[in-house]
């Protein structure tokens, strides 16, 4: 029943999750990037190029057809045929790396896959994230995102663990994979695949979803349209929604650049090898994990908007200390500990999304999140790196984080949410 759904169905939910976080880990961050640059690509330079401007046309699709798609979806009832297109989508483009070789010959396939891959991905996600408040009552979808959300970075490292150990660092990689045509990192491609598709079925198996609507595709088509033109046109009148997006758009472009340049710093400004940066991320992404489970039920005692507070509040002092120390130990344990805070702002900035999207048009506004995450996308590392390079210095381009989170928190606390 809407609202009021069985606990299996709030497990399937967590798990798909689970299932189709392997995509950002394993695929856009930690394995293919480096694979493109390093063994496709004709130098890691334009391959590093390549690959940016490849996610970035994916961002701008994304950004585009997500209040569409949405708006329509709204009006036709269902969610998880949506779900189920782009899981679909996101397995096949996935499965076929496994024809990426190690040459440039294979690089405008690659791209394409990939970018087919991440649109794909983001879409799903705006109608996963539509089912969250027919699943749970207002008083638990702090818990319930934040689960989800944790579920997701455990299964994401869970996969890219497997990947790493069983497949690429393996001395005698399964199934007689050849290193000389990197098909132990190739194989990584079907693996995530295959990870998506069964982590994805519980969803489509015990998860209820709204009925089908009484009009047709065309009509659906047409009446989300005029919808969706309709919400833009309202939407700064909508003042606490509108502040909560501009803000959110603002904070989530900081930690966008965290995201894409935290590594980096770790190499540059402190000195990691590469080794320590893949492990620095692993466990960075399980503090991240863990927040965001143990702060679900802060979520829903104090509301979604203080836990973003918080989260934020904690990040930009830690980010500070990051800024200021030069010790390997001693960043690590002040960035594990804004990993803590990472997974809630996520979580939360989700569950408040839900709280705050008016009835009937929840797909639809979920469609506006994911276009306002992806927007100014460009706006944090394009600072980070005129800084970097005006300052010569990768501590002038970080502190771009630390300003992006301030202003966004400062947004924030202007935004009036009825508890």
């Amino acid at each position: 029943m809407i609202g009021a759904a069985p606990r299996r169905a709030l497990a399937a939910w967590c798990i798909y999750d689970f299932g189709i976080a392997a995509w950002p880990v394993v695929i856009a961050t930690f394995v293919w990037g480096a694979y493109f640059t390093k063994a496709i690509a004709a130098s890691s330079e334009s391959g590093a190029a390549d690959w940016g401007r490849a996610l970035a046309v994916a961002g701008a699709v994304v950004a585009l057809l997500s209040p569409v798609l949405g708006a329509i979806a709204d009006h036709g009832g269902r969610r998880k045929p949506w779900i189920g297109v782009f899981a679909l989508l996101c397995v096949a483009a996935t499965a076929l790396l496994w024809f990426s070789l190690p040459r440039p010959t294979s690089a405008a396939q690659t791209l394409i896959l990939v970018a087919i891959a991440s649109i794909a991905y983001e879409l799903g996600t705006v109608f996963y994230n539509a089912m969250l408040r027919d699943l749970v009552p207002p008083s638990r979808l702090g818990r319930l995102s934040g689960w989800g959300w944790g579920a997701g970075y455990i299964g994401g490292l869970a996969c890219l663990a497997i990947a790493l150990f069983g497949f690429i660092q393996s001395p005698t990689p399964p199934f007689g994979l050849e290193k000389a045509t990197a098909a132990p990192v190739r194989a990584t491609a079907p693996l995530v695949a295959l990870w998506l598709a069964l982590f994805a079925l519980p969803l489509f198996v015990f998860a209820p979803d709204r009925p089908k609507g009484a009009r047709g595709f065309a009509a659906a088509t047409r009446q989300g349209l005029a919808a969706l033109a309709a919400s833009l046109r309202r939407l700064p009148r909508e003042r606490t929604l509108f502040r909560f997006l501009v803000a959110r758009m603002i904070y989530a472009d900081g930690l966008n650049t965290l995201f894409i340049f935290g590594g980096i710093f770790a190499a540059g400004a402190i000195g990691f090898s590469l080794e320590q940066v893949v492990l620095f991320g692993i466990a960075i992404n399980a503090t991240a994990g863990l927040g965001a489970i143990l702060f679900a039920w802060v979520d829903d005692g104090l509301g979604s908007q203080p836990t973003i507070a918080i989260s934020l509040a904690a990040l930009i002092g830690l980010g500070i200390a990051v800024l200021l120390v030069h010790s390997q130990a001693w960043f690590w344990g002040l960035g594990l500990a804004l990993g803590v805070f990472v997974g809630p702002a996520q979580a939360a900035s989700r569950s408040l999304m839900a709280r705050l999207a008016p009835k009937g048009v929840e797909a639809e506004m979920f469609g506006i999140y994911a276009l306002t995450g992806k927007v100014t996308a460009f706006v944090g590392p394009a600072l980070y790196g005129w800084l970097t390079v005006a300052f010569d210095s990768q501590r002038a381009g970080m502190a771009v984080v630390v300003a992006f989170l301030a202003i966004g928190l400062g947004l924030l606390l202007t935004v009036k949410v009825a508890r």
